[in-house]
């Protein structure tokens, strides 16, 4: 059998390090962050298929069986700038065989969204899955009606691939997917432009970035 038809490895349940985020392997002992992260943001549950929560404890009922799935397998980001868990990502969908897999089910506080943590959280799920594991289709899905998903999907570098009507019932309402991927060669690209723009030195004294995602994968 060819290396390329060889099935790929299963995602290890471990802890992931990067410049500006910690992933740790989703448990129960992340919930005071994570109740707290979640205080007064019940907007940021939207688009998930749960949430928002009651009380810590259904949250706790809830990530106890989280944890506990190996598909998808799901990793609390923990920002090093504030040392507190502000959300979770997943890799999902998995499909070892077809060397395809799925960055999804992702939920971050206001306190992480549109941050370097962020960016980063979603970039060592996705070179863990490339360029770690060898899986040479990566998948985003998403509801159609969430632009700030598609707009994520695209900074990254996901190619649209097209919409799924009334995919799936999510919270009591029919849901149009729209889908993306980066494949095969794409990812290189994809991956040099994340590590460049995460690079300090593409920031200003204020924590602006000075170039792009996409004006860096454009180069």
């Amino acid at each position: 059998m060819s290396l390329e038809l060889t099935p790929r490895p299963l995602p290890p349940r471990v802890r992931i390090a990067g410049r500006n985020v910690v992933l740790e392997p989703l448990h129960v002992r992340h919930v005071p962050d994570l109740w707290r992260a979640g205080q007064g943001a019940d907007e940021s549950w939207a688009w998930l298929g749960y949430g928002p929560f009651s009380s810590q404890e259904a949250l706790a009922r809830f990530v106890g069986d989280f944890a506990a799935t190996h598909d998808p397998m799901v990793w609390a980001a923990r920002p090093i700038a504030t040392g507190m868990v502000s959300g979770w990502l997943s890799l999902m969908d998995i499909q070892p065989k077809n060397a395809a897999i799925e960055l999804g089910s992702i939920w971050f506080a206001p306190v992480m969204q549109r941050t370097r943590a962020a960016t980063e959280a979603m970039f060592l799920l996705l070179r863990l899955a490339a360029d770690d594991l060898g899986y040479r289709r990566l998948v985003w899905k998403c509801n159609a009606l969430n632009a700030p998903s598609r707009r994520a999907a695209e900074r990254l570098g996901f190619v649209y691939e097209g919409r799924l009507r009334s995919h799936m019932v999510v919270k009591g309402r029919p849901r149009d997917t729209d889908l993306y991927s980066i494949v095969g060669d794409e990812w290189p690209r994809c991956r040099d432009a994340v590590l460049a723009w995460l690079d300090p030195a593409n920031f200003a004294p204020d924590g602006t970035a000075l170039q792009s995602l996409a004006a860096l994968r454009a180069g």
